[in-house]
């Protein structure tokens, strides 16, 4: 009996300790995978941004590399956890400070990392490159930017250029350049952001199976909607989508094969939109946003379409509100399509996007934002968006109040 208590008081020690190793391994090796990840997501990123400049091949010719850096910072890893939020821009003409302003309502209210895919016309480069660079430190160690030259297919490059708005079809083909890339919100130069621009980001966790971008509709009201009225073409759902603002799953895009009305069969993204071009380029207005429409139209499961208080436009209150969600919640991206930011014509507007414009990095944001905000705003009145002056000041407190505690 003593033999058989010496045994076991010598063996159960060991069976614990044995025990406890061995529970331990798949924790010591999971985090030892997600160090690797980590890594090889931050070496990937640094290639990326650090590579000599080379040019690159693309679907649609040689591509130039990418003016990519990492402004004021000295660290490689992402700030906030996560990898970087992609937003992407295309500018063209004399649309340098107002994209200027929507990258930095991006950065006043991001907790991420953002990184900025900019298309722009090549004498627009040196002027991002130095206000970018001229940022406080502590925005732009928030930041990296890509800036690309404006690129189309170069068979077709004179036709996609003339569509609707010098560079506005480049939108088209940013799935197709940027093949590196898995997902980017699109946004257009004459929008702000009222909310931080990850809260946006998080759509993507919505999307199903099918998903591959989401959109807000063109209008809330069919009886001022542009595309039920005089539309010449298909368009998706009751009233559109208007593109302004997309975020898109682009792996997705580039591999699914869409319905059509061009071909007999199913096609991918790169080979549907010529044909839709040469099939529809007399009866679309709007240029790449209509042919989104008809890409949608034919394939109505592939877009998720999200509330209008994402993308809040002169439309939604002109002739009356009719955004509930902006009402109650208040406008989380503002869009100020149609020069709505550069004349008198919508006050509301033009008093968001100024005060955004004019504030200074460092300054308290609750004085430099919020109280000259609700002091134009009383100037607005007399207009219908006037007369809704918490859609533009509500999400804009609540962001506000956000900052003070990072």
């Amino acid at each position: 009996m003593l033999q058989y208590l010496r045994v076991l008081f010598v063996c159960t020690p060991l069976v614990f300790f044995s025990g406890l190793y061995i529970s331990n391994q798949p924790v010591s090796s999971l985090e030892s995978a997600n160090q690797q990840a980590r890594a090889q997501r931050t070496r990937a990123h640094d290639d990326m941004c650090n590579s000599d400049p080379v040019s690159r091949w693309t679907p649609y010719g040689t591509l130039p590399a990418p003016v990519c850096r990492r402004p004021c910072r000295t660290d490689t890893a992402p700030r906030w956890g996560g990898d970087p939020v992609g937003l992407a821009v295309v500018a063209c003409g004399p649309r340098l400070e107002e994209t200027l302003t929507m990258l930095k309502s991006a950065v006043l209210f991001s907790r991420r990392d953002l990184h900025f895919h900019i298309f722009a016309e090549d004498e627009l480069h040196a002027g991002f490159t130095h206000a970018l660079e001229s940022w406080p430190r502590r925005f732009g160690s928030r930041f990296l930017y890509s800036v690309y030259p404006i690129s189309f297919p170069s068979e077709n490059a004179r036709e996609w250029k003339r569509l609707f708005k010098p560079c506005a079809a480049q939108r088209l083909f940013i799935p197709l350049i940027l093949q590196h890339v898995d997902s980017v919100l699109y946004v257009d130069t004459d929008v702000l952001f009222l909310r931080a621009v990850e809260d946006v980001w998080r759509l993507l966790a919505e999307f199903n199976g099918t998903h591959v971008a989401a959109m807000a509709p063109e209008h809330e009201e069919p009886r001022i909607g542009w595309y039920n009225r005089f539309s010449r073409h298909p368009y998706h759902g009751h009233t559109g989508l208007n593109s302004g603002v997309m975020l898109m799953n682009m792996t997705r895009i580039r591999h699914t094969l869409f319905k059509n009305d061009v071909a007999a069969v199913s096609l991918r993204w790169a080979d549907l939109l010529m044909p839709l071009l040469n099939k529809y380029k007399l009866n679309i207005t709007w240029g790449d946003q209509d042919l989104l429409n008809i890409i949608f139209h034919y394939n109505p499961e592939t877009v998720l379409v999200f509330p209008c208080h994402w993308n809040y436009r002169p439309d939604h209150c002109i002739y009356g509100s009719n955004c509930p969600p902006a009402e109650r919640h208040g406008a989380y991206i503002l869009h100020g399509n149609r020069g709505a930011y550069h004349d008198d014509r919508q006050p509301a507007f033009r008093a968001v996007y100024d005060v955004i414009q004019q504030f200074v990095f460092d300054e308290d944001p609750e004085r430099g934002l919020l109280v000259p905000l609700e002091q134009k705003l009383r100037s607005a009145e007399h207009t219908y968006c006037g007369r809704v002056p918490h859609v533009f000041t509500k999400r804009l407190r609540q962001s506000v109040r956000e900052l003070h505690t990072l």
